[in-house]
């Protein structure tokens, strides 16, 4: 893959200058911004990718302590200052509040959101032994995996995906926990042992999905770019976000979502479009987990969102999410969660 460093300020689309789309340098950025290049490219448009170096590359704290956006803010400046003309963000690591200064082009066709299991010996997270160090980076997983009453060692994990699945492969770690989407984009599905369901663990809201964004005076470029997005993925995706902005959490609280567009048939036999959406807040500590689901029209993903956080929200969602987090290394053994019998639907399940 050839990186291009440019430097000035080149007008987009003017003759001989390629598009030049912005992306982190790790192997999964480059990854899913060279899909944004190849397809723009089979459309008879030149592009090409710039890297760009962000705070969340340079740091090795965790996410929820350098803050949200450290992985997109870098990107934006450049697309705001004219030396990139495209941004490819994973769309869950996106500030939820809407920047006036972009306009977000394209969500193209979702990966699979589910969270993937990657343990020794081929194990599945009902086999895993009480005390395995599990791995992970996000307090949402975290959360999730200590309410399923396991009694795992939940550590905390930063790097790229391949240093985390080194901790497992060289013995550093029983398992870690990271998205699916990411290791498909990069082709490691063979290192998943087990892809967990929404029934054990929601994904963060967005997560799968990637986000488009250009100039939003780029009138050109946004008929462009709209030609990769995809309807029902974003409808889904902003519904998920929505919820998240309505709830005033951070892309690094423990909240999980997923909607799904799925087709429905009314009384008349008529088939019409229908927006699915499950959330959840779990405290830290996994003593509770809160669930709620709620169904609508894809038109209306942005009121679907907040509707459900607000119900999120009267359930008592914003005490578990002040729920102080266990001391690093303690048992994880759930408060109030028994062990799960992953074979029938959890009782929480029954508010979705």
């Amino acid at each position: 893959m050839t990186l291009v460093q440019e430097e000035g300020n080149v007008t987009a689309g003017s003759v001989g200058a390629p598009w030049r789309i912005g992306t982190r340098g790790s192997l999964l950025a480059l990854t899913q911004a060279g899909t944004v290049r190849d397809d723009l490219i089979a459309a008879g448009h030149d592009a090409e990718l710039v890297v760009v170096k962000t705070a969340g590359d340079l740091s090795s704290e965790p996410v929820q302590d350098i803050g949200i956006g450290v992985f997109t803010s870098a990107i934006r400046d450049e697309l705001a200052a004219g030396n990139i003309d495209i941004a490819v963000h994973s769309f869950k690591d996106l500030p939820t509040e809407q920047d006036p200064r972009f306009t977000l082009a394209a969500v193209p066709p979702r990966q699979d959101p589910r969270d993937a299991l990657v343990a020794r010996d081929g194990l599945v997270l009902g086999e895993l032994p009480p005390g395995a160090t599990v791995g992970t980076s996000a307090p949402r997983r975290a959360s999730q995996l200590r309410a399923l009453g396991l009694g795992l060692d939940i550590v905390p994990l930063r790097g790229n995906l391949d240093t985390r699945l080194r901790k497992v492969s060289e013995g550093d770690l029983d398992a870690v926990v990271v998205a699916r989407a990411g290791l498909a984009r990069i082709g490691r599905l063979d290192a998943v042992t087990e892809a967990l369901e929404p029934v054990q663990m929601l994904p963060a809201p967005a997560q799968g999905a990637l986000a488009i964004e250009c100039r939003s005076g780029d009138s050109e470029l946004v008929e462009v770019l709209s030609a990769l997005d995809d309807a029902a993925t974003r409808a889904a995706v902003l519904a998920e976000r929505a919820l998240l902005a309505e709830m005033e959490a951070g892309c690094s609280a423990p909240i999980g979502a997923l909607a799904e567009v799925v087709e429905s048939i009314d009384d008349d036999g008529r088939i019409f479009d229908e927006l699915s959406l499950r959330g959840c807040a779990a405290a830290i500590d996994g003593s509770d987990v809160i669930r709620a689901s709620v169904v609508g029209s894809p038109a209306h993903a942005d009121e679907l969102g907040r509707a459900l956080a607000r119900e999120l929200l009267d359930l008592g969602a914003r005490e578990l999410l002040s729920t102080p987090e266990p001391v690093a290394g303690s048992s994880t053994q759930a408060v109030n969660a028994p062990a799960t019998d992953f074979t029938q639907p959890s009782p929480m399940e029954n508010n979705q």
